[in-house]
Parts: structure tokens; sequence; C-alpha cells
């Protein structure tokens, strides 16, 4: 485990996580909002919407799993 007062590597991770879902969801909902002139083959299924939020969801579980906890 860690010290007391350190804050564990995977609650980093998790926020990195976190903001990597929330820009891919983002990118993914103006995709599926905006569409391309020329779609790419299977556009319709909006996968980046579904991995992002995939991703959001995973990120959100390490922050709250392994958030820093004031020990007595």
């Amino acid at each position: 485990m860690h010290k007391p007062g350190m804050v564990s590597i995977w609650f980093l991770v998790g926020l990195l996580l976190t903001a990597y879902g929330l820009l891919i969801s983002a990118a993914g909902l103006y995709q599926a909002l905006v569409p391309p002139v020329h779609p790419p083959v299977l556009a319709d299924l909006h996968a980046g919407i579904w991995w992002g939020l995939l991703i959001l969801g995973i990120g959100l579980f390490y922050c709250w799993h392994f958030q820093p906890r004031k020990t007595k």
C-alpha cells in the first residue's frame, strides 16, 4: 500500500482516464452532431461515444475507489 498522506498512483491514473474519457466522448458527440462529408465505414455505430463513456466510467471508478482518505 502507500503511506498516510501520500496519493496512490491509481488515483492519478483514474484522473487521467477521466480526462481522456471526457475528451473522447466530447469528440464523438461532436462527430455525431456534425457528421463529416465522407463518413468512415460503420460511422453510425458512434464508437467514439461508447469508448469515451467506457473510459470515463473506468476513470471515475478508479478515482472513487483510490481517493485519498483522511486517516485518524
